[in-house]
């Protein structure tokens, strides 16, 4: 018989690409993953992983083996739906993959919501980029998404998934003080083709997004700089080395050294909560989706 809890652990090394990335998604160290792993090599007297420089690698085995897995704990969870759903309360390990501003601008409050109205329910919470957090819980890694999508670039409704909408994030130009820009209350984006950009790596929404609308208006974005977390574009912003677009959620206060100035029309973008259909009645899930509805309005009022 094999042991649900390492056939779990293949699971998440296949889904993740390392060990090391497996155990912070589980809530594990790497070395129980990779004991985990030994003793599913053992039971099914199959080599699992392979030594590849630093890394692993699966072998064809493996990755039967962890599709058959996934199916395994998809039936698992459906059963843990059905006793959850009876109960009425939420319960059990929920686990959430957020996007950073949000992860700090949001889930906080929400989190400490959730575990002082319901404490038989343990939200663990995962910092993931919008794309890779939608995938996962297609994948059923994890239970359920915040993410979010563009007013120019809406979010495509994947198969076997169902979705909220949570709230609408505002975004500001950022200019150094003493700017051209700085004294100005409102700025159109046709005024922004000669600027020095500061913004997140290519593949992330924030940078389609500006790539995007800056090209829609016949110009190309002259990028300067990029940095990942929007308090490092800040930072960068305020010592004169360029302009960034930065939503409001998650940014927190701004130095004196830097100006908001609203673009004309203002960007805006849409947060979203996904979860599986197959999970939609877990309580759960309908719990922690209406807290994040709940705390949204505060959140934004206190980014303006």
């Amino acid at each position: 018989m094999l042991d649900l809890g390492r056939l779990r652990a293949l699971h998440a090394v296949s889904v993740h690409g390392s060990v090391g990335a497996a155990a912070a998604a589980l809530g594990y160290t790497p070395s129980a993953v990779s004991q985990q792993i030994a003793k599913l090599e053992r039971e099914t007297r199959t080599t699992l992983l392979e030594r590849r420089g630093r890394g692993v690698r699966l072998t064809d085995e493996a990755y039967q083996l962890a599709a058959t897995a996934e199916q395994l704990l998809s039936i698992v969870e459906q059963a843990e739906v059905r006793l959850e759903e009876r109960r009425g309360l939420p319960a059990g390990r929920l686990s959430i993959g957020c996007f950073a501003s949000a992860a700090r601008g949001l889930m906080p409050r929400v989190l400490a919501d959730l575990a002082a109205r319901h404490p038989a329910l343990d939200a663990r919470l995962t910092e993931v980029d919008p794309h890779i957090s939608i995938e996962l819980v297609g994948r059923g890694v994890i239970d359920l998404a915040v993410a979010h999508d563009w007013d120019i670039s809406p979010m495509p409704s994947p198969p076997g998934l169902e979705q909220a909408v949570i709230g609408d994030d505002l975004c500001d130009v950022l200019v150094p003080r003493g700017h051209p820009l700085a004294g100005r209350t409102s700025v159109r984006r046709e005024e922004l083709a000669e600027q020095r950009w500061i913004t997140q790596p290519p593949g992330s929404v924030c940078h389609d997004w500006l790539m995007q609308t800056l090209r829609s208006t016949g110009c190309e974005p002259h990028v300067v700089h990029q940095a990942e977390e929007n308090h490092t574009q800040v930072a960068l912003v305020a010592a004169g080395l360029g302009i960034a677009m930065v939503p409001r959620l998650g940014r927190g206060t701004l130095p004196p050294e830097v100006t908001p100035v609203r673009l004309d029309p203002v960007p805006t973008r849409r947060l979203h909560a996904l979860w599986r259909t197959g999970a939609a009645r877990r309580p759960a899930i309908t719990e922690t989706v209406r807290t994040l509805q709940e705390h949204w309005p505060e959140v934004a009022s206190a980014a303006t």
